[in-house]
């Protein structure tokens, strides 16, 4: 195996995915890093085995450039890999609110760039990765960035359109969950229970619903309604949700975090 996989900005998610890759049997003298720092650079030839070089190195010897940055370094990183990196590479941005089209703008005409939003549960190798395709990228380009983020979760095809209201949803999906576990904690706590035992009753409650709903085919109404006696407890914690216009609140943050998405890709 001699292609050569560079993640230039190696932070939660860059890391998340060289683990990914080295689990999945991809030899650590076929991965290279790019980090400012030193001690970090150190952490992560400890802890993975792996190369860690500059930006200038990685777009000269790797054949696959995964750019992991802030979608506010974007830019700078592009000036700094435009000189050395052919149209030869491929490019993987995981910058949310990049476009392809801004990426390709900056590096070598034809140069094929993919556009991927993972989310942080790829560090329990649980993310959800959504992929698409640049002006320039073929189906095989697109194949082997799901080689690369199915290392780390599941993978879904989406037209490039649809990418911030995916990022919306799943991207920044698993911060409204901890902020509904948050909430419900908080709840328990009101109601005389330690922390402690609230926080571990809610996640399994949620790890259970979340495989219920993953595994059963059930539409989530069915599944809510199953548990929805006349009368009871959790019909009456739904008028309540429902009251306090929760589910409005959801969708006009989901809606906020899209248009959010989308304006990160004007300032680079």
């Amino acid at each position: 195996m001699t292609h050569k996989i560079a993640v230039l900005g190696a932070g939660k998610i860059g890391e998340a995915l060289l683990g990914g890759l080295l689990r999945s049997g991809r030899p650590p003298a076929t991965l290279l890093a790019t980090v400012r720092r030193p001690e970090r650079a150190a952490a992560l030839r400890e802890r993975h085995g792996i190369e860690v070089v500059d930006t200038a190195e990685a777009a000269k010897t790797a054949d696959t450039l995964i750019l992991a940055v802030k979608p506010q370094d974007m830019g700078a990183l592009l000036d700094e890999l435009a000189p050395h990196a052919t149209a030869d590479r491929l490019v993987i941005s995981a910058a949310a609110g990049i476009t392809t089209a801004f990426v390709e703008s900056r590096l070598s005409e034809g140069t094929a760039v993919v556009r991927v939003m993972p989310n942080t549960p790829a560090l329990v190798d649980e993310a959800m990765s959504v992929i698409s395709a640049g002006r320039h990228a073929t189906d095989a380009d697109l194949a082997h960035a799901e080689e690369i983020f199915g290392g780390v979760g599941r993978t879904m095809r989406l037209p490039e359109s649809q990418q911030d209201a995916a990022t919306a949803l799943s991207g920044s999906g698993p911060a409204y969950f901890y902020y509904l576990v948050e909430a419900m904690t908080d709840a328990g706590i009101l109601l005389g229970l330690p922390r402690d035992k609230a926080h571990e009753l809610i996640v399994q409650a949620a790890i259970g619903a979340s495989v219920m709903l993953r595994d059963s085919g059930e539409h989530p109404v069915t599944l809510r309604e199953a548990v929805t006696s006349p009368g009871g407890t959790t019909i009456s914690a739904i008028r309540e949700l429902e009251n306090h216009g929760v589910r409005a609140a959801l969708i006009a943050a989901i809606e906020a975090a899209r248009d959010r998405s989308r304006a990160l890709a004007g300032p680079a």
